[in-house]
């Protein structure tokens, strides 16, 4: 019988690998040969290589800007070698599908394949398409959403809605070992900060800024980003991490509540978990408004308390956090309404039939 192969891409931030992640242990345990192609220091290479059986490819990258910047007569360069790199490299692994997950390494990849004709799966977790998605979008076969809304702005006979795409091991969390990580204890209700893989300077202030009454109520699970631990801080009860990823089952099996910023993947892990969440999105000024629309389709659902950038202080932080807990009980009934296993399902399916 032959070999089936498939080649993942995507990158950037933890977001653009999370469904990734979810996939692959699927098509190892089905014996088909799994590359990858990420770029040359993003956070996917470190997750990807600590993984058995899947090589690991960089790839030059630009980065898509909206912004003025020098580098962007650079970028171009990068994107155009990046997209030899990769058809360099889908000619040497020969896959029966791509599956991107997103993020600018991506784009060379979707553009790649298809001069290679190799069909390509695009996977848009954000209530709108990201930049890099949109570029892509017309080279590849399908674009999978996250969310219904998300059909809207895709070519109708691209776009299919399939869900949130949940990694299977999030529910085989073990509060004992959670307990023994964290040093936490169950006489207090356990929140857990998180400001993405790249961490947010604006919720770590708050946090600290609030700490001794959060300590109070509460303690604190903090993963506050790539050094931005805060080493001065040695209150009981308040823990700091700078990222985690395998461990992450066993924290959120100790959680109660979560305070974090919108991101899609992150918060449909939530929403999968049944776990309260504050959603603190990124504003306009330093995003392109998606975490914003996630957070509120997730208001407007049920799922979820918001409290926009532009109105975060001290006190109206505290009030949010104090509101979230008494209105949990309400929320984990609603959250416990969305099922999430028949998404990850469906996405097989998908890439298997298109792989024939």
């Amino acid at each position: 019988m032959t070999e089936k192969r498939i080649l993942f891409t995507g990158g950037g931030t933890a977001g653009h690998v999370i469904v990734n992640l979810a996939l692959i242990p699927h098509f190892q345990k089905e014996g088909w040969k799994i590359n990858y192609i990420g770029s040359k220091q993003g956070i996917e290479r470190n997750l990807i290589e600590a993984l058995p059986d899947i090589t690991y490819y960089p790839i030059s990258t630009g980065k898509l800007r909206r912004y003025m910047s020098l580098e962007n007569f650079k970028d171009p360069f990068k994107v155009l070698k990046g997209t030899i790199d990769a058809w360099n490299i889908i000619r040497k692994t020969k896959p029966n599908i791509i599956f991107s997950k997103g993020g600018f390494v991506s784009v060379p990849v979707v553009v790649a394949a298809r001069f290679r004709r190799v069909p390509t799966i695009i996977h848009e977790s954000d209530y709108t398409p990201g930049l890099a998605n949109k570029l892509a979008t017309p080279f590849a076969k399908k674009v999978l959403t996250t969310f219904p809304e998300t059909i809207s702005h895709l070519p109708d006979n691209k776009a299919i809605h399939v869900g949130a795409v949940i990694r299977e091991d999030l529910f085989t969390g073990d509060k004992n070992r959670g307990f023994k990580l964290t040093n936490l204890t169950e006489r207090k209700p356990i929140i857990l900060i998180m400001g993405g893989s790249i961490g947010s300077k604006k919720i770590n202030d708050m946090v600290r800024q609030n700490l001794a009454a959060l300590l109070e109520k509460y303690q604190l699970i903090h993963i506050c980003g790539q050094n931005n631990i805060d080493s001065t801080i040695t209150d009981k009860g308040y823990v700091q991490f700078e990222y985690l990823n395998e461990e992450l089952k066993d924290i959120f099996a100790i959680t109660d509540y979560v305070i974090s910023r919108a991101g899609a993947n992150a918060i449909f892990e939530f929403l999968a978990l049944d776990l309260p969440m504050l959603l603190i999105p990124l504003s306009l000024a330093a995003s392109r408004g998606d975490q914003i629309d996630n957070a509120n389709s997730f208001k407007e659902s049920g799922f979820a308390h918001v409290l926009h950038e532009e109105d975060l202080n001290p006190e109206r932080f505290l009030e949010a956090v104090i509101r979230l807990e008494k209105a949990a009980p309400v929320l984990r009934d609603r959250l416990k309404t969305y099922a999430s296993e028949k998404s990850r399902e469906q996405v097989i399916q998908i890439i298997e039939e298109m792989a024939k």
